[in-house]
């Protein structure tokens, strides 16, 4: 055998390699890629159902007659602002993850006001559709929390193949990038203060 077809063997099993690898580390990343816009709608889904949940608990607690009414526009209001910031899945860069972690922070602030203040509120408390609200809320809370949490495994898991070698390699190539997950809301590093 001449030295020029080993050479050129040696050149067609270079590329053949390079291909394979090329071709699994891309399909890596499109796999991986499609788990976090998967784990990011089950977010968006957690957070719709405690937006759906929100007018029928405003409504049970419009019920109660001396209801503070500036509670009830604040939890109304963070509610229409949340429900405004969408993200596509395709975009999902640290601000606007920042941005929509705000809105929904903001509508977690007003909720929690609100269950705090119906504790002066007896008849509302016994109320049987408000207690039912009250636990499908802390319920939704739950799965929001797990929904993140998720999104986050899925995130770090695709950042993970997106830069370790040979995959940052085809990842620059084809213009994988490494996404951002939740981060802890700013000041939720202290812990709150219970004075009685």
């Amino acid at each position: 055998m001449s030295t020029k077809n080993l050479t050129l063997i040696v050149i067609a099993a270079l590329v053949l390699l390079l291909g394979g690898c090329g071709c699994i580390g891309y399909n890596g990343l499109v796999t991986l890629d499609e788990t976090v816009k998967n784990k990011w709608a089950n977010v968006e889904s957690d957070y719709q159902r405690r937006s759906d949940l929100i007018p029928n608990l405003v409504n049970t607690v419009k019920g109660e007659a001396n209801f503070e009414q500036t509670t009830l526009q604040n939890v109304i209001s963070a509610r229409a602002s949340a429900t405004q910031v969408k993200l596509d899945a395709n975009d999902l860069s640290p601000e606007k993850i920042q941005q929509y972690q705000a809105a929904q922070g903001q509508l977690s602030q007003a909720l929690g006001k609100l269950l705090m203040v119906t504790e002066n509120y007896p008849n509302l408390r016994a109320n049987d559709a408000f207690r039912g609200l009250q636990t499908q809320l802390e319920g939704t809370e739950n799965r929001i929390k797990v929904a993140r949490n998720d999104f986050n495994d899925a995130v770090a898991a695709y950042n993970v193949k997106a830069r370790t070698f040979p995959n940052n390699i085809f990842a620059g190539m084809f213009g994988f990038k490494t996404k951002e997950g939740f981060k802890a809301e700013a000041g939720s590093e202290k812990a709150p203060e219970v004075k009685f």
